[in-house]
């Protein structure tokens, strides 16, 4: 049987404003924005090529807005996907990439800067924060791995 990721909920501070930085200014798709009843509201938005979709509103969950991190996003070339982000105003640090060569560590002390050497698939990483401060992390994937 599948089992696919369909949604990931994020916590916000202000439904508007974060629909306007993912909407506007990422460009992601609007899905759906349901005012169910006060305090109760759904807006659903889904990354470009995502087949999953990002859900925040208000009532949905308990987390602390900002408090999300280590979402990621794969990207077939890190350098176009961080000047596209950049010039829709968003600050994105990196190319970076782990010292041991895997997967990131989180926060940035394990971070050497610039893309890996030969540009290995899955090597090379990009990060941004929403304006509540959830992180979003840009991975290069060219080849995927075998089964993937």
């Amino acid at each position: 049987m599948d089992m696919k990721l369909e949604v990931v909920v994020l916590p916000v501070s202000d439904v508007d404003r974060a629909k306007a930085f993912y909407v506007e200014q990422l460009g992601w798709r609007l899905d759906a924005d349901f005012p169910i009843h006060d305090g109760y509201r759904i807006v659903q938005v889904t990354p470009p090529g995502s087949e999953c979709s990002v859900i925040f509103g208000e009532g949905l969950t308990q987390q602390e807005a900002g408090t999300l991190h280590g979402l990621q996003l794969t990207v077939t070339d890190i350098l176009e996907a961080q000047e596209e982000l950049t010039s829709r105003g968003v600050e994105v640090s990196g190319p970076f990439r782990d010292e041991t060569g895997a997967f990131h560590h989180a926060g940035d002390t394990h971070r050497v800067l610039g893309a890996h050497p030969e540009r290995a698939s899955y090597g090379t990483f990009a990060a941004f924060k929403d304006l509540d401060g959830n992180e979003w992390f840009l991975q290069e994937v060219t080849e995927r791995a075998p089964g993937r």
